[in-house]
């Protein structure tokens, strides 16, 4: 047989010892399934995060070769829209005030920081969610949600992660709205010992992290779930139980363990460091 079909007896035996075991991508498939029905939003997974929950679990695999597996199983989402025609040039003092210039990352955690203001309609009126995210990690600092956008969000959301995180020395970035750039609002950071840097007008990529956690939150969460029929209260608790219990990018990779001992934390396994929560219904 084997001169027949020109094969090796050794080529032969191999093939007949496999013969009926699962291949290798046949078992990383089953992974990934797995990982999907883990939960709910889990279907969301694009192949960077699919990757990162692959490595969570000790299989180092190649980003084309996750694509391609999620390709074959139809996972692929479509590409989102970008923008175009931002042309307005930023001036010479909205340059200077521009301390991270795009650069979303950090070496050590507290060190830069992103906040900006989302909002989300509901049954009684818009939600605005205020967070600050830390571009360590891309963790949730503290996080503030109101029937309104004043500067009070704004203050209250910046004094809830001072509260619970050393960030005196950090840079914290933002847009250019009315309540970044209150007097009221830069006192609270003069006063904390926080650096301020500002998005130039109309340059929504000064701040992409930023707007990212955003479309994340509202792809994987508020645009499934029919909130314009739903009070704030509860889209609020929604919200919240996203953002502390199933939203954790790449923290895991960086042993929030090790980070909580060093700061004299103690986190839960819901991303929470003690009972205070930066947050209003």
């Amino acid at each position: 047989m084997c001169r027949v079909l020109s094969v090796s007896e050794a080529g032969y035996y191999r093939y007949k010892r496999n013969c009926g075991k699962p291949s290798k991508d046949a078992v990383l498939s089953a992974t990934m399934q797995a990982i999907r029905a883990e939960s709910a939003y889990n279907d969301n997974y694009g192949v960077p995060r699919m990757r990162l929950a692959l490595r969570q679990r000790g299989l180092r695999v190649g980003l084309r070769r996750v694509r391609r597996l999620m390709i074959e199983l139809g996972w692929i989402h479509p590409p989102r829209r970008r923008p175009y025609g931002l042309t307005h040039a930023t001036t010479e003092i909205q340059e200077k005030e521009n301390l991270i210039k795009q650069d979303f990352s950090a070496k050590a955690p507290f060190t830069k920081l992103l906040t900006a203001i989302s909002q989300v309609q509901c049954q009684d009126g818009k939600l605005y969610i205020s967070p600050i995210l830390d571009c360590y990690d891309g963790e949730i600092l503290a996080l503030e949600m109101r029937d309104n956008m004043k500067k009070e969000l704004c203050i209250d959301t910046f004094k809830a992660a001072l509260k619970r995180f050393p960030i005196k020395g950090a840079i914290l970035h933002s847009d250019r709205g009315s309540q970044y750039t209150s007097e009221a609002f830069r006192e609270e950071l003069r006063e904390a010992g926080v650096y301020q840097s500002l998005s130039g007008v109309n340059h929504c990529f000064d701040n992409a992290r930023m707007e990212s956690f955003f479309a994340t939150l509202k792809k994987e969460l508020l645009y499934r779930v029919p909130t314009y029929r739903m009070k704030r209260s509860e889209v609020t608790t929604l919200i919240f139980r996203y953002v502390f219990i199933y939203y954790k990018p790449e923290a895991d990779l960086h042993f929030q363990s090790k980070r909580s001992s060093a700061y004299g934390l103690q986190k839960t396994g819901s991303g929470v460091a003690d009972g205070s929560i930066g947050f209003i219904a």
